[in-house]
């Protein structure tokens, strides 16, 4: 439907905004049958460049919404549809709403056990009739294709949740996602990066009027230069050709 392009081949943004996403994770809650939902932004495309595994399990996932302006950008430079931003950590609320309206029990995965704790409080503050039946934070290294993997699988499958946050960061999320989803056909996965941390406080995300303008990226990087700084450069190096390719995919079409 929509664009996002890497050296690698293409990334199509199957997602067309919030309302879409809901109403098919809603009817597939409804007939028990399972899905995987990856937020694509800038950072997750320079990835993908460098990591087939990444690459394929991006390719396996039943849903993928624009997760950063540039990404909607580069779709409607692309001529390939308009689409709306929906970042991981503003659906959580809301697919949380869905699942508690629909009866589906809930697993938080990923962060820390403090970060869990509290964002489960949060949550169940926000929802009282959410079903929250397992909070798991896995150790330090965690290999999302290790037999730490497959103790956390058993851990969700025992637990009855049918809607998995991941909150494990890229690539780990999308990848334990595929893995889990084929050993759980009636669970949903929704990466989510730092969206549980947002919501527990254990992160700060930047005031309204920084999203609206989106320099996001900017706060987030002023916040943790050490550890963010070298990973939006390279975003921001990888736009131009990303850039290029999009005129020219539109030139491709005729759009």
């Amino acid at each position: 439907m929509v664009w996002a392009d890497t050296d690698a081949g293409t990334v199509t943004v199957t997602v067309t905004d919030k309302t879409a996403l809901l109403a098919d994770l809603g009817r597939r809650f409804e007939a028990r049958e399972g899905f995987t939902v990856a937020t694509i932004n800038l950072d997750h495309v320079v990835k993908l460049r460098r990591d087939r595994t990444f690459r394929e399990a991006y390719a396996a996932h039943s849903h993928i919404t624009a997760d950063g302006n540039p990404i909607v950008w580069l779709s409607r430079l692309a001529g390939q549809g308009k689409v709306a931003l929906v970042p991981g950590s503003e659906a959580i609320e809301p697919v949380a709403r869905l699942a508690a309206e629909k009866g589906v029990p809930v697993a938080f995965f990923g962060a820390t056990d403090a970060s869990l704790e509290a964002a489960a409080e949060a949550m169940r503050e926000k929802l009282p009739g959410i079903d929250i039946r397992l909070t798991l934070a896995p150790p330090m290294g965690f290999d999302p294709a290790g037999p730490v993997a497959d103790d956390a699988i058993a851990e969700l499958r025992a637990s009855g949740a049918r809607l998995v946050f991941l909150a494990l960061g890229a690539p780990k999320q999308e990848i334990f996602a595929i893995r889990a989803a084929q050993a759980l056909p009636e669970a949903g996965f929704l990466s989510i990066g730092a969206g549980l941390d947002f919501m527990s406080g254990a992160q700060t995300r930047a005031p309204e009027w920084v999203r609206a303008i989106a320099a996001e990226w900017v706060w987030r990087m002023l916040s943790d230069p050490r550890r963010l700084a070298g990973r939006y450069m390279a975003c921001i190096a990888a736009m131009p050709g990303l850039t290029l390719r999009a005129l020219g995919a539109r030139r491709r079409t005729g759009t």
